[in-house]
This record gives structure tokens, sequence and C-alpha cells, in this order.
């Protein structure tokens, strides 16, 4: 704690600057309590309070509540050690524990890392969003979580929202078109928007415009993350830029996609090196230790996941193809394209365009997927025609091609009467909840579907809702959101591939239909993805629909687009990477080698090869499968231990952060907090209240926030606020089987908002932080309270912190020192405990105790402050000095990493990329030398005297 301006600060952060050194802090005293500010030491005069001076005082309250209270939030305020490798508050969520999730935050929390960086490459559908929760929670209870920036792709921005404001009590404020509007009215146009909101959720495609780089490159980071960061692999791109800039400003970033590289080990190596410019060699060669060490990759059948998800993962049923007969207009206009087209006689092609061999496959496509497509794709080429006479000869063909088509356009469609039989099989109509997402390529087949389905099936308009690319962004949320609720109207989600990326469609639906195959196993696995992934109750049915025509030559090119659903499927089940069979890594490699083998120029067997093949190969496709395959390297730290099965079952009992034990649960520290800052709780706010209830038969408590906590309340997700209305009433679960049941109830009731009435009280929620402050301003400046416990002389706790530069709790002791002798006060044996629970057992305050009165000669008790202070202080030199040396010898290892990626690189001096690295590399070795441990400092927390008295302690 600190003094600034005669005002008292808790100190959350400090940073080394240009400027100099920067203090983060958050008021404690009455003007300032609810205050986040930062304070350079070069301009205010910073001054820390000092311990041995720290004044002892009585607690006059019932049963010592002052003092539980002000001491168990002290106990929350105070960081976990970074070397910490148990994990804290990441299983108290509302995820499941799953090992295999627990393991990948474990990884990412790696002390040997330093920087807690990785790549979450897990396949479709194994909570990528969850680990990514639970590793931001951890930071955040390590002091290494104050400004966090998420990057996602924009549709979805309101899922990302949902699952960290949801499940681990993470506000970030969405900053869509709507959210940056907001900012824009709050700040002056100088400002630097980024500093405005501590926690931010932004898309890709936002945040890499030109207007906003200045600002970025201004910004300071804890943590970023970036979702699907495939895109980012492109050197020349923006999102690469954007990448770049981000990484560098970062302390720690993960990088989420279930599609990591493109088989290029150029490429992939980019990713490496935003999270370790010094991991991947300046030559751009991989190093497969290195690669390990900062890539988490599971998939479905792997072991480690296998063994763990079990009913809550429903296993995907057989693929289920559809082969369709053309009817005669459609079958004429396939000889039509393939006599004409696909492959011309003696006179070749009509194209008279650049590439002869693209644009009548791209035709054959359009067809393949309804006659709106093909229509739209014939006008679109006939507008771009010119007037010579190769022009003139390819319009006569389109329009010969397009009165074919014209037919098809007025008689039913095969494969879309196929699709109205299949929808009424599996129970999609009026007053069924059935639901199926359907998914198609053409823009013009999604907006046919979307006109015609609900007429066809007898539902209303708004039952059969269109999602595509071209949807701004909080439109393409509300339909995603909608898919999600059981009493939304919609029953059919026509969308095209803007989907088939980390968007949940599951909750409601297990029927997907492939209205057009893609020619794409990394599309293929991606739609699919939606709805069979964790948390699916009911075996997934994925139903492609292929249209036949009689002729020959392009039946078999249909019953090769079949053979692609079922070798996905196969990779699925036997690699969880349906990329690895054709080793191109990219979507329109792998369409490129499809129109190959449809062409007739390659075949199949050589382009997508068998599972086993690539499951045994050595060469550089399989080299990649095995690389990301962790279940053949599993993570050596515990997975399903005793601590992973205790820290569930607090999670469900609603216990504390480990290393407290001054409270059952966190219901029971806030009501504390409200009896110690209120008359009556339990009276409205008008009558100094807060309207307190508690159900504990439901679980639940009411109450109706204060303006400082309201004011702590805007920064929760806009939606949230305005469909909950918590700032007027401010509903909370207390446990996290209740939490969980109001989360599923919000997508069941009809409330049309998937946010829960009731958000569970989790240790890192907003409300919980509010009291803390309440209760650490209960003690003046640098004092403590004198109690009575279960001692036999007067005994002083002490918490000792070792702290880097970067102001980073890096080892932390719990001692005790007892004065034995009531006359010698220097004489003061020093106990140490393993946590803050263990020294207060030790003191008799495990359970709460009746306080009889204030303790008498403070005076004397004041005399031993000191000295607690100074047996600590020596204590602790020996005891931190090993902490020093494992951090010293971590630092030194990665300086020696940095000396040797310089050397590597001296020989490549003069390429441009190599130039910008080393800045990279530079950046990297100031910041590992801010993680070096530079200062201890030891404060008294508490002054415990035996039962009888003072401990008969002579000033």
């Amino acid at each position: 704690m600190v003094v600034v301006r005669d005002e008292e600060w808790l100190v959350r952060a400090t940073e080394e600057t240009a400027d100099g050194t920067l203090v983060h802090v958050q008021g404690l005293g009455e003007l300032v309590r609810d205050t986040r500010a930062a304070f350079y030491e070069s301009l205010d005069a910073v001054t820390a309070l000092e311990p041995a001076q720290a004044s002892v005082v009585a607690d006059h309250s019932p049963r010592y509540r002052t003092a539980r209270l002000w001491l168990e939030s002290t106990i929350r305020k105070t960081a976990v050690p970074l070397g910490e490798r148990a994990l804290s508050v990441a299983t108290r969520g509302l995820a499941d524990a799953l090992s295999y999730q627990q393991s990948a935050v474990r990884r990412a929390l790696d002390p040997d890392n330093l920087r807690p960086r990785i790549l979450l490459a897990d396949a479709v559908g194994l909570g990528k969003t969850l680990e990514i929760g639970m590793i931001l929670a951890e930071l955040v209870r390590r002091g290494r979580g104050e400004r966090i920036l998420v990057v996602t792709p924009r549709h979805v921005l309101e899922q990302m929202q949902h699952e960290l404001w949801t499940r681990f009590a993470l506000p970030f404020v969405r900053l869509d078109s709507a959210g940056i509007q907001r900012v824009r009215q709050k700040l002056p146009a100088t400002r630097n928007p980024f500093t405005f909101y501590r926690r931010a959720i932004i898309s890709i495609d936002t945040l890499k415009s030109d207007r906003y780089v200045a600002s970025l490159r201004k910004q300071r980071w804890d943590a970023v993350v970036i979702d699907e960061s495939h895109n980012l692999s492109n050197a020349a791109t923006l999102n690469n830029r954007l990448a770049r800039l981000l990484a560098r400003n970062a302390e720690a970033l993960i990088l989420a996609s279930a599609t990591p590289h493109n088989g290029q080990k150029e490429s992939f190596a980019e990713l490496i090196r935003l999270l370790d410019p010094s991991a991947a060699p300046a030559d751009g060669e991989l190093d497969p230790a290195e690669v390990k060490r900062l890539v988490v990759r599971r998939h479905r059948h792997s072991p480690e996941v296998a063994r763990v998800v079990g009913a809550d993962w429903a296993e995907r049923q057989e693929p289920h193809n559809v082969l369709v007969p053309a009817t005669p207009a459609e079958d004429a206009v396939a000889q039509e394209l393939a006599e004409t087209w696909l492959w011309p006689g003696r006179g070749g092609s009509p194209y008279s365009g650049q590439n002869a061999t693209l644009f009548p496959w791209t035709l054959a496509k359009a067809f393949l997927s309804s006659p709106a497509a093909l229509q739209e794709t014939i006008d679109g080429r006939l507008g771009r025609l010119g007037t010579d006479d190769q022009a003139a000869v390819e319009q006569r063909a389109l329009q010969r091609l397009a009165e074919l088509n014209a037919t098809t356009l007025r008689t039913p469609s095969a494969k879309y009467t196929r699709l109205l039989a299949h929808l009424r099989e599996i129970g999609v109509g009026p007053g069924s909840a059935a639901r199926v997402v359907i998914f198609a390529e053409r823009l013009e087949t999604l907006r046919w579907l979307h006109r015609s389905l609900p007429k066809d099936l007898g539902l209303p308009a708004e039952a059969v809702e269109l999602m595509h690319g071209g949807l701004a962004d909080d439109e393409q949320q509300r339909i995603v959101e909608a898919f999600k609720q059981a009493h939304a109207p919609v029953r059919v989600l026509v969308t095209g591939d803007v989907a088939s990326e980390g968007v949940n469609l599951h909750a409601q639906c297990h029927e997907l239909v492939h209205y057009d195959i893609p020619w794409s196993l990394i599309r293929i696995e991606q739609r699919n993805g939606r709805i069979d992934r964790y948390g699916q109750q009911h075996p997934p049915r994925v139903t492609a629909l292929l249209l036949e025509p009689a002729g020959d030559r392009f039946a078999g090119d249909v019953r090769i687009l079949a053979k692609l659903v079922e070798k996905e499927n196969e990779a699925h089940t036997a690699l969880g990477d349906a990329a690895a069979l054709m080793g191109r890594y990219d979507v329109k490699g792998e369409e490129d080698a499809i129109r190959a083998v449809l062409a007739g120029s390659e075949e199949l067997d050589d382009v997508v090869r068998p599972v086993a093949e690539v499951a045994a190969g050595n060469d550089l496709t399989a080299l990649f499968a095995q690389l990301f395959d962790a279940s053949s390297d599993a993570d050596p730290t515990p997975t399903a231990t005793d601590e992973t099965r205790t820290a569930g079952a607090a999670a469900d009992a609603g216990g504390t952060d480990p290393g407290s034990g001054l409270y059952d649960d966190d219901v029971s520290y806030l009501e504390d907090a409200l009896q110690q800052a209120f008359i009556d709780p339990t009276a409205p706010l008008a009558g100094q209240g807060v309207g307190w209830r508690r159900d504990a038969a439901f679980g639940t408590v009411e109450l109706t926030p204060p303006p400082d906590l309201v004011q702590r309340l805007e920064v929760l997700p806009q939606s949230y606020l305005a469909d909950r209305r918590v700032t007027e009433r401010l509903v909370l679960a207390t446990t996290a089987a209740r939490g969980k049941d109001r989360l599923a109830a919000a997508l069941r009731d009809d409330s049309d908002s998937t946010w829960p009435d009731a958000h569970y009280l989790g240790p890192l929620h907003p409300v919980l932080d509010w009291a803390a402050d309440r209760a650490l301003a209960a003690l003046g400046r640098n004092e403590v309270f004198a109690v009575r416990g279960t001692v036999d002389a007067a005994t002083v706790l002490l918490l000792g912190t070792l702290t880097n530069r970067r102001g980073q709790v890096v080892s932390a002791a719990w001692l005790t020192a007892e004065f034995p002798v009531p006359d010698d006060p220097s004489f003061a044996p020093i106990n140490p405990y393993g946590s803050a629970r263990e020294a207060l057992q030790a003191l008799g305050w495990g359970t709460r105790r009746d306080n009889p009165g204030a303790v008498p000669d403070l005076d004397a008790l004041q005399a031993l402050v000191a000295p607690a202070v100074r047996a600590a202080e020596r204590h602790l030199a020996t005891v931190f000095k090993a902490a020093e040396q494992d951090v010293a010898r971590r630092v030194e290892e990665w300086s020696r990493r940095l000396d040797r990626w310089e050397h590597e690189a001296g020989a490549l001096v003069q390429r441009d990329q190599v130039k910008e690295r080393r800045m990279s590399v530079a950046q990297e070795r100031a910041m590992v030398e801010a993680m070096a441990p530079d200062r201890q400092l030891v404060r008294p927390l508490l002054v415990v005297v035996p039962e009888s008295g003072s401990g008969g302690v002579k000033a």
C-alpha cells in the first residue's frame, strides 16, 4: 500500500517505462475508493507505507467480523505467485472439470516459459473458448490480467463475450459497430480509445484498420487473445501486421485455431514467432521441441480427451449421403455443361477469359449448388464480357446455358424436393421443436432457400433465418443467439461458410445438411464441428444432398464429392484432423486439387490419401499430423488429480480461493461484507440497506446495487445489463450447480435473452471485488487488528512477498512470529506455513470466533510489530533465496536462447524481415529482464493474543 496525494492506495502493478516507474493503483480511502489510477514516481511522491511502523488497533465488532473481512480481503487482493503450478480459480468457473482443458491451462502458465504464450490448436469442438477463459481467469488472479484485449471474427464477438462473462465472471466491453460508437461519444477525438476500457473484445476486421494502428502502438496489454489465428500466418496481410503489433505489446499471448497451419513451414513459423520471436530460427526452419512447447493439439478421439468427455459428447452418426437423381431439365443443363464447357469437343471451350480451365468448373459448382446460383454466375459473367469475336462466341454459349437453366427455375428442383422430404423426416415443421442448420456456399442458393422454405414447410417467415458474411456484425450475432434459444421461433438456419468457424450451434440442434458439398475436407470438417462438439447430448447427424445427373462423367464427379464426406468422417475418427489427408492445410489448395480430380488430371486416391497411410507416413504431412498429436506425448503435469477433483468439489460447493479458510464460501463473505457496510442490508436502498435476500434452498441471493457498485457494473456486457437490468436488481447464483442450471435455462425460457437471470457468483465476480475494497477501507492508514486466538503467547501473522520489476508476485510466504518471553520482544521465533489457511488454523482462526471485547494493552502489542517484521525479513532472506535463484536460472536460460537466435541471425542481418524480428527479440529481452525478482516485502496482518488477555507482553 502506498500514499499518493495524501490518499491511501492499493498497488495493483508497477511498470518500468521510458518515463520511469509507473504505479497502477486502486483507491482505498473514502474519497478515492472506486478510483483506479496510475502515478509516475517522477511526477508524484509515491510513499510506501512502512510495515514495521504499523499501528495496532482493537476490533470491537461481533465475532471479529471487521478483522475477518479485512484479512480475507487482503488475501483475495494478494496475487497468486507466478510460479504457482496449482490452479486457483480456473477450476471454479461454470466450465466442466475436464482434465485435458486444465492441462492446456497448466501448459500456458508453465513458469519455465516466463511469459504465458501458447497456441491452442485443439480440433473443432473441444472447447478452446473455455481454455481461453480459464487461462485469463488464472492470469487475473495472479496479477497478470489487468488489461486484456480479445480479438475474434465479428460473428463470434457476442459468443466469446457471453462465455467469458457467464462462466468466468470476466466482463469484456464489446467494441462492435455499436460499441465503438458509444466510445466515440464519450471520448475526445485525441484520446486513445484503448485506454478507456481495461478489458475489451473487438473484431479483427475492425481492429486491423489503419485508423487504429497509431493508438495500438502506444498501448501495452497484460494479455492478448486472437481467435481463428490461422488467418495471421501470411506476413503480407493486415491481419499479420496487427498480430505482430499486438504480440510486441503484450506480456501474455493466446492464439487459437483448429486449423493452425497450411502445410507450409514458413507460414506456420510466422505463428510461432508471434508467440516467441526466438523460438523459430532466423532461417525459418521449425524446431519440433519449440513447437511442442508452444502448441497444444488434441482431438475428439485423443486418449486424453476420449476418457473424460463421455456422454457429454455424443458420438457422430455415420454420414448420410443422399444421391438425388436429376430432373430432365437438370439433366439437360448437366449435358450442356459437360459437352460445351467441361469436356468440349474439337472446337474447344467457348470461354474467352484468362483461365480457361477454371471458369467451366465455377459453372459446374454453381449448378451443383442450385439453379439460382448458376443463373447468378451466368449473369455475372455476361456483364463482364467484352465485344470481340471470342466474347461473342462465349456470350452465345452462356445464353444457351441460361435458357436451359431457366427451365429448371420454373420446375421443381430435385435436390430441393429431397431437402423438403428430409426436413419433414427429421421433424422440422409446424408445432415441432426440431431444428436444422443448412450450409451452402453460394449466396444466391442461400437466398433462394430462405425465400422458399417457410412456405413449403408451412412455417412462418421468422422460423427460417438467413446468415451470411454480408450482414452487419450485430445482426449475425442476433441470429446465432436466437438459434441457441429453445423458445425462439427459428427452426431452420440457412447459412454460408461464415458460420463454419467458431460458432456454437449445438445447443438445440443435432442435424446438419450440406446442401452443396465444399471441395475441401477442411471446410467440411469446420461445418460439421458446429454441431459435433463437446456438450452435444444427441448423436449428431450430417446429411449431404448430391444432385446426380444421368450422364456418366458428371455422375462420377458427384460420387467423388460424396467420398469427400466419407473421408472426412474417417479422418475425424482416426486422426482428428481431416486436413492431414490432403496435406495442403488450406481451403483453396484443397479446392484446386479436387478440381484437378474432377477434370481427370489427378486420381482421388493420389490427392486424398488413406488414413492409415497418413498415420504411418514419414513425409512432411505426416510430420505435421504427429507434431500436433498430443496424445502420443501427453502433458507430464497431472490431469485428473486429487487437486482437480478437490477444486471441482469446491466449485460445486461455492468454495473460496485456495489458501483462505476464513469463510466457507463466497456468498458468506459477501453477506458479512454487507452486514459490515450497511445498518440493515435487508432494508431497501433508501433505508440504508440493499434489499438483501438470501434463498439458501434455491441457491440464490439478491441485492439492489448501491451507486458505487452500479458504477463498477457499467463495464458488464451491455446486452446483459439491458436484458437482466442488474443495475436495478442483481440476482446471483451461489453454487456452480445453480449457476449451470440458470445458464441452461436461459436457452430454454421465453425471455429472448441468452444471459442467465441469476449470474454465478464466481471468485472473480465484480461484486466480490467491490466488497473487498469496502472491507479494506475499514482500517486506517497502516493499521493492523489485535484479536484473540488459540495461541500460548502473543503472535503476529505476517505475509512475505517477493516481487519483480513488473510488480508481480514471484513467491509468497505465510509466517507467524511468536513472542514467548514477555520481557524480550527481540526473541521472536518464526513459524512458516504452506498457505494462509494453515496459518489461520494454527492461530485458531479456522472457524468463526466470539469476540468478548476489545483486546487491551495495545501499546504493548504495538512494540511487537517491528521485531516481528525484522525477524520475518531475516527468515525470508534465506527462504526467498531459492525462489530468486530459480527465477534467475529461468531468466538466464531465456537469455541464452535469445543470444543463440541473434548469433544465428547474424548472417541474415540484411534481410528486412530479420531486422524486424531483431526488434521483437530486443523487446523480448527487456521484458524477460524485468521478470527477475528485485524486492522483498513483509506485511504484518494480525496480532493474536491468548484467549485470557494480551499474552502477558510488557511494553
